[in-house]
């Protein structure tokens, strides 16, 4: 994987996580509705999990060979 598609990836990974950390607060303080509320954090502890494995991929797969 290039360089550049790491940031790329990197990139999306601190996306997922700023929208989960925004649905968390909004599933917690904000809706009403049960079931609502329950699809909110559902989705947003999908995003926490696979923004931590896309930052534990993009920190542990090292440097790519550059020029």
């Amino acid at each position: 994987m290039s360089s550049l598609d790491k940031m790329w990836v990197s990139f999306a990974g601190i996306a997922f996580l700023i929208i989960s950390m925004g649905m968390i607060y909004l599933s917690r303080y904000k809706l009403n509705n049960g079931i609502i509320k329950f699809i909110f954090a559902l989705v947003a502890y999908i995003l926490l999990i696979l923004g931590f494995f896309i930052m534990v991929f993009t920190v542990f797969s090292g440097p790519t060979g550059g020029a």
